[in-house]
């Protein structure tokens, strides 16, 4: 076994990541730093340190990364109007690029010799967290617990926290759950079957749409170079706008998804996704582009969109393609500047109006009420765009009849 002098953890608190603590002492016979991230989960965080230091950590801190988490991983996801398989979000996905680089932080100012993670050896989180990892600090041992040890149940996990006396909580959890400012996403129980409905408990962060209010509730937001800045005509900080917007969809029953995918690894899995913010800000971004952006450049940034989502999903946020594609996406966004207001209702978005000082519209040219619109100019047009259809039938019309 290699020799690990220390070690810094992504550490939540949970069962998991407690017995790998203990684990990675026992087994290593290393220091353990852990690290928890606060990205905004519902989640309360205090208790978590000093369950690590019982535990035997010799160092915790919880990191608070929201506003880095919007501003710099959200909202350019966004930019890119990312949305993997044309309906994930990537909720999860986003945040394992900076927990990654979080840990790489700690681990060079402590001076580390390795980084370890609690993601199994059957999802795509231990790819993310490795990719990521791998391309900040090449030099860094990465640990996965999940593909060394023989705990490969509850069971396990249980009596070997009994055994070193780690305080687990009595509730059983129904569902493998992730969540941070974005989204909450449930996995295992009922949902392993596709053909099985979700359970009522698997709510979070969206009130069932039967549940939700029967007035339509309207909001107003405001971006700069396809950034929201504003909302309802308050300034607020990137992660700011995200928990409002959160929890104003939420209430209204928006941004929930129930959906197999295409795991990275090779299987198919279900999950069930709840991510108001994101699936606000989407819909509300893609109605302001509709008047700020050329219809060329559009067309280019949705068939660069679905590499881009690929790319987020699989775990390649710092990868050369990432890099330069998010360039594309940063310039095609320089005009998306304005206001889009729409009503929120029983799990719908219906943009109302939008405004934008680089809008492309002119009503001058669409309006039926007359306009400089000359019609006979369409017809040449049509004659010239056509040309190519008709020699097509001409040649059709002669291979037939051979």
């Amino acid at each position: 076994m290699q020799k690990i002098k220390k070690v810094v953890l992504a550490y939540s608190g949970g069962l998991d990541t407690s017995v790998i603590l203990k684990w990675l002492i026992t087994t290593y016979q290393c220091e353990v730093i852990a690290v928890t991230a606060d990205l905004g989960q519902p989640e309360d965080l205090s208790g978590v340190e000093e369950k690590a230091l019982k535990t035997g950590a010799t160092k915790a801190c919880v990191l608070d990364l929201r506003e880095e988490m919007a501003r710099d991983f959200v909202f350019p996801m966004m930019r890119g109007a990312a949305r993997y398989e044309g309906r994930y979000l990537l909720g999860t996905s986003i945040a394992r690029p900076l927990i990654a680089k979080a840990l790489v932080d700690v681990a060079r100012r402590e001076g580390a010799d390795a980084v370890a993670h609690g993601a199994t050896g059957k999802g795509n989180d231990q790819v993310r967290f490795e990719f990521a990892v791998n391309a900040l600090a090449p030099d860094l041992t990465v640990i996965a617990p999940w593909r060394e040890w023989d705990l490969m149940s509850r069971t396990a996990l249980t009596a070997f926290a009994e055994k070193h006396g780690i305080f687990i909580s009595s509730a059983a959890k129904r569902y493998s759950m992730d969540a941070n400012m974005l989204h909450t996403s449930f996995e295992g129980s009922e949902l392993e079957d596709p053909g099985n409905e979700p359970h009522e408990s698997c709510h979070q962060r969206c009130v069932p749409v039967e549940q939700a209010p029967d007035t339509p509730e309207i909001v107003t937001v405001d971006f700069e170079r396809g950034n929201p800045v504003a909302v309802n005509g308050q300034r607020l900080s990137p992660y700011a706008i995200v928990k409002t917007l959160s929890e104003m969809a939420g209430r209204n029953g928006i941004g929930r998804d129930d959906m197999v995918e295409n795991r990275f690894v090779g299987m198919k899995c279900r999950g069930v996704y709840e991510n108001p913010a994101g699936t606000l800000l989407y819909k509300l971004h893609r109605d302001l582009e509709g008047i700020c952006m050329d219809r060329e450049l559009l067309g280019i940034r949705d068939m660069l969109a679905v590499r881009y989502s690929q790319c987020v999903y699989n775990g390649f946020w710092y990868s050369p393609e990432r890099e330069a594609m998010q360039a594309f996406m940063d310039k095609s966004q320089e005009t998306v500047t304005g206001s889009v207001r729409a009503k929120l209702y029983k799990g719908g978005v219906w943009p109302l109006a939008r405004t934008s000082p680089h809008s492309l519209f002119s009503e001058d040219l669409a309006t039926f009420e007359g306009g400089d619109y000359d019609h006979k100019d369409a017809a040449g047009f049509i004659r010239l765009n056509s040309l190519r259809l008709r020699l097509y039938s001409a040649i059709k019309t002669q291979a037939a009849g051979k």
